[in-house]
Protein backbone atom coordinates (compact mmCIF):
# COMPACT_ATOMS: atom_id res chain seq x y z
CA UNK A 1 0.00 0.00 0.00
CA UNK A 2 1.54 3.15 -1.12
CA UNK A 3 0.51 5.96 1.13
CA UNK A 4 -0.55 9.38 -0.08
CA UNK A 5 2.16 11.31 -0.26
CA UNK A 6 5.00 13.02 -2.49
CA UNK A 7 6.86 10.60 -3.91
CA UNK A 8 10.30 10.35 -6.00
CA UNK A 9 10.99 8.22 -8.84
CA UNK A 10 14.64 6.51 -9.31
CA UNK A 11 16.49 5.73 -12.01
CA UNK A 12 16.31 2.13 -13.50
CA UNK A 13 19.38 0.32 -11.56
CA UNK A 14 19.21 2.42 -9.01
CA UNK A 15 17.36 -0.08 -6.66
CA UNK A 16 20.26 -2.50 -5.62
CA UNK A 17 21.71 -0.28 -3.01
CA UNK A 18 17.71 0.11 -1.64
CA UNK A 19 18.06 -3.54 -1.85
CA UNK A 20 21.06 -4.15 0.19
CA UNK A 21 18.96 -1.58 2.34
CA UNK A 22 22.18 0.99 2.16
CA UNK A 23 19.94 4.61 3.79
CA UNK A 24 21.00 6.99 1.03
CA UNK A 25 19.69 8.26 -2.28
CA UNK A 26 21.82 10.82 -3.62
CA UNK A 27 20.47 13.13 -5.95
CA UNK A 28 22.31 11.69 -9.20
CA UNK A 29 19.89 8.49 -8.07
CA UNK A 30 16.87 10.37 -8.53
CA UNK A 31 14.75 11.07 -12.17
CA UNK A 32 11.54 12.17 -11.15
CA UNK A 33 9.96 14.14 -8.23
CA UNK A 34 6.01 14.01 -7.54
CA UNK A 35 5.94 17.81 -6.83
CA UNK A 36 7.76 20.54 -6.38
CA UNK A 37 8.79 22.45 -4.24
CA UNK A 38 8.54 19.34 -1.22
CA UNK A 39 9.32 21.14 2.37
CA UNK A 40 12.76 19.87 3.63
CA UNK A 41 12.44 16.73 5.68
CA UNK A 42 9.15 15.65 4.68
CA UNK A 43 8.16 11.94 3.87
CA UNK A 44 8.62 10.80 0.39
CA UNK A 45 8.03 7.38 -1.01
CA UNK A 46 10.28 5.98 -3.09
CA UNK A 47 8.93 4.72 -6.43
CA UNK A 48 11.40 2.37 -8.62
CA UNK A 49 11.51 3.20 -12.15
CA UNK A 50 8.81 0.54 -13.01
CA UNK A 51 6.43 2.32 -10.39
CA UNK A 52 7.15 -0.24 -6.96
CA UNK A 53 7.47 1.51 -4.04
CA UNK A 54 10.39 0.37 -2.16
CA UNK A 55 9.92 2.43 1.01
CA UNK A 56 9.65 5.62 2.49
CA UNK A 57 12.03 8.35 3.49
CA UNK A 58 12.75 11.96 4.61
CA UNK A 59 13.34 14.68 1.55
CA UNK A 60 15.85 17.22 1.07
CA UNK A 61 16.28 19.14 -1.73
CA UNK A 62 19.16 21.11 -0.52
CA UNK A 63 21.23 18.11 -0.25
CA UNK A 64 23.20 16.17 -2.02
CA UNK A 65 22.02 13.44 -0.21
CA UNK A 66 18.77 14.01 -1.40
CA UNK A 67 16.68 11.21 0.66
CA UNK A 68 17.37 9.34 3.72
CA UNK A 69 15.45 6.09 4.07
CA UNK A 70 13.48 5.51 7.19
CA UNK A 71 12.24 2.31 6.28
CA UNK A 72 12.78 0.03 3.25
CA UNK A 73 9.21 -1.55 4.15
CA UNK A 74 5.82 -0.17 1.93
CA UNK A 75 3.60 -1.34 4.64
CA UNK A 76 5.75 0.68 7.46
CA UNK A 77 3.74 4.16 8.09
CA UNK A 78 6.03 7.06 9.49
CA UNK A 79 4.70 8.48 11.71
CA UNK A 80 5.10 9.99 15.40
CA UNK A 81 4.66 6.51 16.50
CA UNK A 82 7.17 5.09 14.39
CA UNK A 83 9.45 7.71 15.79
CA UNK A 84 8.78 6.66 18.99
CA UNK A 85 9.43 3.29 18.60
CA UNK A 86 12.92 3.58 16.95
CA UNK A 87 13.78 5.78 19.66
CA UNK A 88 13.10 3.63 22.48
CA UNK A 89 15.03 0.31 20.19
CA UNK A 90 18.03 2.48 20.16
CA UNK A 91 17.87 2.78 24.25
CA UNK A 92 16.88 -0.02 25.00
CA UNK A 93 19.59 -1.77 22.95
CA UNK A 94 22.19 0.44 24.99
CA UNK A 95 21.39 -1.18 28.25
CA UNK A 96 22.95 -4.31 26.88
CA UNK A 97 26.10 -3.02 26.14
CA UNK A 98 29.37 -2.60 28.35
CA UNK A 99 29.52 0.51 28.19
CA UNK A 100 26.14 0.90 29.76
CA UNK A 101 28.70 -0.88 33.03
CA UNK A 102 31.63 1.06 32.76
CA UNK A 103 30.39 4.28 33.57
CA UNK A 104 27.87 7.13 33.71
CA UNK A 105 28.37 8.24 29.84
CA UNK A 106 26.92 6.50 26.70
CA UNK A 107 25.71 7.37 23.07
CA UNK A 108 22.19 6.42 23.56
CA UNK A 109 21.44 6.64 19.42
CA UNK A 110 23.65 6.97 16.57
CA UNK A 111 21.66 8.17 13.59
CA UNK A 112 21.35 6.04 10.65
CA UNK A 113 22.54 3.09 12.41
CA UNK A 114 19.95 3.09 14.53
CA UNK A 115 17.52 3.96 12.11
CA UNK A 116 17.01 7.33 12.97
CA UNK A 117 19.13 9.37 10.26
CA UNK A 118 20.65 12.44 11.56
CA UNK A 119 19.81 11.74 15.38
CA UNK A 120 22.24 11.74 17.77
CA UNK A 121 21.83 11.36 21.50
CA UNK A 122 24.63 11.45 24.56
CA UNK A 123 24.44 10.52 28.04
CA UNK A 124 26.66 12.41 30.54
CA UNK A 125 24.84 10.86 33.67
CA UNK A 126 21.74 12.20 33.93
CA UNK A 127 22.10 14.91 31.52
CA UNK A 128 21.04 14.29 28.08
CA UNK A 129 22.70 15.91 25.04
CA UNK A 130 20.89 16.08 21.12
CA UNK A 131 21.76 16.84 18.48
CA UNK A 132 20.33 16.57 14.87
CA UNK A 133 22.10 16.64 12.16
CA UNK A 134 19.12 16.19 8.78
CA UNK A 135 16.39 17.76 7.98
CA UNK A 136 14.61 14.56 8.52
CA UNK A 137 15.29 15.04 11.65
CA UNK A 138 14.81 18.54 12.49
CA UNK A 139 10.94 17.87 10.92
CA UNK A 140 10.42 15.24 14.01
CA UNK A 141 12.07 17.16 16.52
CA UNK A 142 9.15 17.80 18.91
CA UNK A 143 8.83 13.74 18.56
CA UNK A 144 11.70 12.96 19.34
CA UNK A 145 12.61 15.02 21.99
CA UNK A 146 9.43 14.13 23.59
CA UNK A 147 10.28 10.15 22.93
CA UNK A 148 13.64 10.77 24.39
CA UNK A 149 12.43 12.44 27.56
CA UNK A 150 9.70 9.25 28.27
CA UNK A 151 12.48 6.85 27.52
CA UNK A 152 15.31 7.53 29.36
CA UNK A 153 13.89 9.71 32.71
CA UNK A 154 16.55 12.10 32.39
CA UNK A 155 16.74 15.21 34.46
CA UNK A 156 18.11 17.88 31.60
CA UNK A 157 17.96 17.59 28.20
CA UNK A 158 20.13 19.92 25.70
CA UNK A 159 19.83 20.06 22.04
CA UNK A 160 23.56 21.04 20.10
CA UNK A 161 22.12 21.13 16.38
CA UNK A 162 25.19 23.20 15.54
CA UNK A 163 27.11 20.47 13.47
CA UNK A 164 29.99 21.74 11.36
CA UNK A 165 27.55 20.14 8.07
CA UNK A 166 25.03 21.91 8.88
CA UNK A 167 25.07 24.07 5.91
CA UNK A 168 25.57 21.06 3.80
CA UNK A 169 22.27 20.28 4.42
CA UNK A 170 20.91 23.82 4.23
CA UNK A 171 20.07 23.85 8.09
CA UNK A 172 20.44 26.06 10.56
CA UNK A 173 22.22 26.25 13.76
CA UNK A 174 20.34 25.79 17.41
CA UNK A 175 21.53 24.69 20.56
CA UNK A 176 19.49 25.78 23.85
CA UNK A 177 18.12 24.07 26.64
CA UNK A 178 15.18 21.67 26.22
CA UNK A 179 13.87 20.24 29.23
CA UNK A 180 14.74 20.22 32.81
CA UNK A 181 17.95 23.01 34.24
CA UNK A 182 21.39 23.01 32.40
CA UNK A 183 23.89 21.81 35.19
CA UNK A 184 25.23 25.13 36.24
CA UNK A 185 28.88 23.68 36.87
CA UNK A 186 28.68 21.28 34.32
CA UNK A 187 28.38 17.76 34.18
CA UNK A 188 30.20 14.68 35.69
CA UNK A 189 31.63 11.78 33.56
CA UNK A 190 32.62 8.83 35.00
CA UNK A 191 34.74 6.61 32.78
CA UNK A 192 36.52 3.48 33.95
CA UNK A 193 37.10 4.65 37.28
CA UNK A 194 38.18 8.47 36.42
CA UNK A 195 36.13 11.72 36.20
CA UNK A 196 35.80 14.41 33.67
CA UNK A 197 33.83 17.63 33.82
CA UNK A 198 31.71 17.67 30.64
CA UNK A 199 30.42 21.27 29.76
CA UNK A 200 28.55 20.73 26.37
CA UNK A 201 26.35 24.03 25.73
CA UNK A 202 29.98 25.84 24.54
CA UNK A 203 32.11 22.90 23.62
CA UNK A 204 32.81 21.03 20.57
CA UNK A 205 29.66 18.16 19.60
CA UNK A 206 28.03 17.08 22.42
CA UNK A 207 30.82 17.89 24.96
CA UNK A 208 32.84 14.69 24.89
CA UNK A 209 34.11 12.20 22.54
CA UNK A 210 32.05 9.07 23.89
CA UNK A 211 33.58 6.76 20.70
CA UNK A 212 36.90 7.39 21.80
CA UNK A 213 36.18 5.68 25.16
CA UNK A 214 37.74 2.07 24.86
CA UNK A 215 40.74 3.61 23.20
CA UNK A 216 41.22 5.86 26.49
CA UNK A 217 41.64 2.85 28.44
CA UNK A 218 44.25 1.44 25.90
CA UNK A 219 46.41 4.63 26.53
CA UNK A 220 46.12 4.05 30.26
CA UNK A 221 47.53 0.41 29.63
CA UNK A 222 50.78 1.17 27.94
CA UNK A 223 51.58 4.36 29.19
CA UNK A 224 53.78 3.40 32.25
CA UNK A 225 56.77 4.95 32.32
CA UNK A 226 56.35 7.00 28.89
CA UNK A 227 57.15 10.71 28.29
CA UNK A 228 53.14 11.34 26.12
CA UNK A 229 52.34 13.98 23.44
CA UNK A 230 48.86 14.20 23.33
CA UNK A 231 47.95 16.56 20.01
CA UNK A 232 44.72 17.80 19.55
CA UNK A 233 43.89 16.85 22.99
CA UNK A 234 40.26 18.98 23.57
CA UNK A 235 39.55 18.31 27.67
CA UNK A 236 42.37 15.74 28.47
CA UNK A 237 40.99 12.36 28.22
CA UNK A 238 43.33 10.44 26.83
CA UNK A 239 46.14 12.62 28.62
CA UNK A 240 44.40 12.07 32.07
CA UNK A 241 44.54 8.31 30.83
CA UNK A 242 47.86 8.14 30.05
CA UNK A 243 48.70 9.51 33.82
CA UNK A 244 46.59 6.86 35.47
CA UNK A 245 48.33 4.44 33.37
CA UNK A 246 51.84 5.81 35.28
CA UNK A 247 53.24 8.22 32.81
CA UNK A 248 55.95 10.53 33.56
CA UNK A 249 54.82 13.54 31.73
CA UNK A 250 52.29 14.43 28.95
CA UNK A 251 52.08 17.52 27.00
CA UNK A 252 49.28 18.42 25.67
CA UNK A 253 48.74 20.47 22.61
CA UNK A 254 45.29 22.50 21.49
CA UNK A 255 43.70 24.90 19.67
CA UNK A 256 41.78 26.45 21.96
CA UNK A 257 42.88 27.95 25.21
CA UNK A 258 39.63 26.84 27.06
CA UNK A 259 39.86 23.17 25.87
CA UNK A 260 43.35 23.41 27.70
CA UNK A 261 41.36 24.93 30.79
CA UNK A 262 39.18 22.28 31.05
CA UNK A 263 42.24 19.79 30.74
CA UNK A 264 43.90 21.08 33.18
CA UNK A 265 40.69 21.16 35.51
CA UNK A 266 40.31 17.19 34.48
CA UNK A 267 44.07 16.33 35.39
CA UNK A 268 43.23 18.20 39.00
CA UNK A 269 40.32 16.21 39.38
CA UNK A 270 41.80 12.80 39.24
CA UNK A 271 44.80 13.93 41.60
CA UNK A 272 47.31 15.06 39.72
CA UNK A 273 50.08 17.96 39.67
CA UNK A 274 50.72 20.25 37.48
CA UNK A 275 54.40 19.33 37.41
CA UNK A 276 53.35 16.34 35.23
CA UNK A 277 52.17 18.03 33.00
CA UNK A 278 53.06 21.01 30.36
CA UNK A 279 50.26 22.51 27.98
CA UNK A 280 51.04 24.30 24.34
CA UNK A 281 48.00 26.41 23.19
CA UNK A 282 48.36 26.86 19.49
CA UNK A 283 48.80 24.78 16.17
CA UNK A 284 49.64 21.01 16.45
CA UNK A 285 50.89 21.20 13.25
CA UNK A 286 53.56 24.02 14.20
CA UNK A 287 54.33 22.69 17.43
CA UNK A 288 55.64 19.07 16.56
CA UNK A 289 57.61 21.14 13.55
CA UNK A 290 58.82 22.58 16.71
CA UNK A 291 60.07 19.66 18.77
CA UNK A 292 61.41 17.45 15.74
CA UNK A 293 63.88 21.00 15.60
CA UNK A 294 64.82 20.55 19.40
CA UNK A 295 64.85 17.06 19.06
CA UNK A 296 62.76 16.40 21.56
CA UNK A 297 61.16 13.02 21.79
CA UNK A 298 58.38 11.32 22.84
CA UNK A 299 57.29 7.70 23.99
CA UNK A 300 54.29 7.90 23.31
CA UNK A 301 52.34 10.38 20.85
CA UNK A 302 49.00 10.61 20.05
CA UNK A 303 47.34 12.51 17.05
CA UNK A 304 43.31 12.86 17.22
CA UNK A 305 43.15 15.67 15.15
CA UNK A 306 39.54 17.06 13.91
CA UNK A 307 37.87 16.07 10.87
CA UNK A 308 39.51 16.77 7.74
CA UNK A 309 37.06 15.59 5.16
CA UNK A 310 33.49 16.56 5.86
CA UNK A 311 32.70 15.26 2.63
CA UNK A 312 34.70 12.81 -0.10
CA UNK A 313 35.70 15.71 -2.89
CA UNK A 314 38.10 16.91 0.19
CA UNK A 315 39.52 13.73 0.49
CA UNK A 316 42.80 14.10 -1.52
CA UNK A 317 43.28 17.75 0.53
CA UNK A 318 42.62 15.62 3.80
CA UNK A 319 44.87 12.74 3.44
CA UNK A 320 47.95 15.59 2.62
CA UNK A 321 46.99 17.32 5.85
CA UNK A 322 47.03 13.41 7.43
CA UNK A 323 50.22 12.68 6.08
CA UNK A 324 52.22 15.96 7.07
CA UNK A 325 50.65 15.60 10.95
CA UNK A 326 51.69 11.97 10.90
CA UNK A 327 55.03 12.68 9.74
CA UNK A 328 56.12 15.59 12.25
CA UNK A 329 54.58 13.02 14.69
CA UNK A 330 56.69 9.87 13.62
CA UNK A 331 59.56 11.98 13.61
CA UNK A 332 59.39 12.93 17.46
CA UNK A 333 58.89 8.98 17.97
CA UNK A 334 61.64 8.15 20.54
CA UNK A 335 63.47 4.72 19.51
CA UNK A 336 60.86 2.13 20.25
CA UNK A 337 58.01 4.86 20.46
CA UNK A 338 54.08 4.25 20.13
CA UNK A 339 52.26 6.30 18.16
CA UNK A 340 48.35 6.58 18.48
CA UNK A 341 46.87 8.17 15.38
CA UNK A 342 43.08 8.47 13.88
CA UNK A 343 41.10 9.64 11.69
CA UNK A 344 37.02 10.55 12.25
CA UNK A 345 36.45 11.75 8.96
CA UNK A 346 34.19 9.26 7.17
CA UNK A 347 35.42 9.66 3.69
CA UNK A 348 39.17 8.87 4.61
CA UNK A 349 38.85 4.82 4.27
CA UNK A 350 40.89 2.63 6.93
CA UNK A 351 43.15 1.00 3.52
CA UNK A 352 43.98 4.93 2.61
CA UNK A 353 44.38 6.08 6.15
CA UNK A 354 46.96 2.78 6.66
CA UNK A 355 48.54 3.98 3.42
CA UNK A 356 48.69 7.39 4.71
CA UNK A 357 50.90 6.57 8.05
CA UNK A 358 52.88 4.35 5.57
CA UNK A 359 54.10 7.42 3.09
CA UNK A 360 53.92 9.42 6.39
CA UNK A 361 56.56 7.21 8.21
CA UNK A 362 58.58 6.56 5.08
CA UNK A 363 59.16 10.19 4.93
CA UNK A 364 59.77 10.15 7.76
CA UNK A 365 63.34 7.94 7.93
CA UNK A 366 61.35 4.88 9.85
CA UNK A 367 60.10 1.73 10.09
CA UNK A 368 57.01 1.45 11.64
CA UNK A 369 54.89 -1.96 12.52
CA UNK A 370 51.14 -1.89 13.11
CA UNK A 371 50.69 -2.93 16.39
CA UNK A 372 46.68 -2.61 16.80
CA UNK A 373 43.90 -1.62 14.83
CA UNK A 374 41.85 1.02 16.66
CA UNK A 375 37.75 1.57 16.31
CA UNK A 376 34.69 3.44 17.58
CA UNK A 377 33.56 2.07 21.11
CA UNK A 378 30.57 -0.09 21.07
CA UNK A 379 28.15 2.45 21.77
CA UNK A 380 28.82 3.64 18.19
CA UNK A 381 27.33 0.21 16.29
CA UNK A 382 28.24 -0.35 12.74
CA UNK A 383 25.14 -1.02 10.79
CA UNK A 384 26.62 -3.87 7.83
CA UNK A 385 24.61 -2.36 5.67
CA UNK A 386 25.62 1.00 5.89
CA UNK A 387 29.10 0.88 5.60
CA UNK A 388 30.11 4.37 6.36
CA UNK A 389 28.55 4.30 9.79
CA UNK A 390 32.30 3.51 10.54
CA UNK A 391 33.88 6.78 10.65
CA UNK A 392 36.78 6.32 13.39
CA UNK A 393 39.90 4.11 12.32
CA UNK A 394 43.02 4.36 13.91
CA UNK A 395 46.19 2.35 14.66
CA UNK A 396 48.69 1.98 17.11
CA UNK A 397 52.12 1.46 15.54
CA UNK A 398 55.47 0.88 17.35
CA UNK A 399 59.05 2.53 15.83
CA UNK A 400 60.91 -0.27 14.93
CA UNK A 401 64.21 2.11 14.22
Amino acid sequence: MTLALPYIVIHKGREKSLARKHPWLFASAVAKVSSEPIPPGSTVAVRSAEGICLGYGAYNAKSQIRVRMWTFSAEEMVDADFVRNRVKRAVSLRSTLPSSRSGNSQRLIFSESDGLPGVILDRFGSHLVLQLTTAGAFHWRDVIIQAVIAETGCASLEERSDSDTNHLEGLDDWKGLRFGSLPTDGTEVQEHGLLFKVRSENSQKTGFYLDQRDNRLLTRSIASGKRVLDCFCFTGGFAVNALKGGATHVTLVDSSADALAAASENMAANGFMEDQVTSYCGNAFELLRRERDANRQYDLVILDPPKFAPTTSQVEKAARAYKDINMQGIKCLAPGGLLMTYSCSGGVSLPLFQKIVADAALDAGKELQIIRYLHQAEDHPIHLAFPESEYLKGLLCQAID
